[in-house]
């Protein structure tokens, strides 16, 4: 496995802040990540005759969860109320949004297009795993609030949907 990018990192601290996980433990070949919320946590173990690899403790957590958590609130004030009767497709996760299945292909869904409960409406991936987000409800597609490979929050708004009926 590769190492993670800076952004990849940020993102596993995010769903580890938004999990109702103890800990966390990941190492690749180059970096290992220890994420806890018991601050007397004793972290990884370490092999004493090798390199020591480096290691994200409780602390440094902390202070990406603060810094992720002012980006989070900024978000959330922007986002606007949803016109009444409207249904909102919210992001299942966190990750990255995507309009289509892949880069060139066709959107899975417009504005103005009907769309059934099941209908793909986007993708969402994080760490090379892609969520598919449904509807969730039939009905006519009246907003898609998110840029294509735009990062979005859990529970952030992605579409609105007008119910048919």
């Amino acid at each position: 496995m590769a190492s993670p990018d800076a952004k990849d990192i940020e993102s596993l601290v995010e769903l580890f802040n938004r999990s109702d996980w103890d800990e966390m433990h990941l190492k690749t070949d180059d970096l290992e990540i220890f994420l806890s919320n018991d601050p007397n946590a004793p972290g990884p173990s370490r092999n004493v005759a090798g390199p020591a690899a480096p290691t994200v403790t409780a602390e440094v957590r902390s202070a990406a969860q603060a810094e992720l958590a002012s980006a989070t609130d900024t978000s959330a004030s922007v986002e606007s109320p949803i016109p009444d009767g409207l249904v909102a497709v919210r992001a299942p996760n966190l990750g990255t949004f995507y309009r289509a299945p892949k880069p060139g292909a066709p959107a899975y869904v417009e504005i103005g297009q009907a769309v059934q409960a099941d209908t793909e409406v986007c993708l969402i991936e994080v760490m090379k795993l892609f969520t598919p987000v449904r509807a969730g409800v039939a009905g006519v597609v009246r907003e898609i609030r998110i840029q294509d490979g735009q990062m979005v929050e859990f529970g952030q708004l992605l579409v609105v949907v007008e119910p048919a009926g």
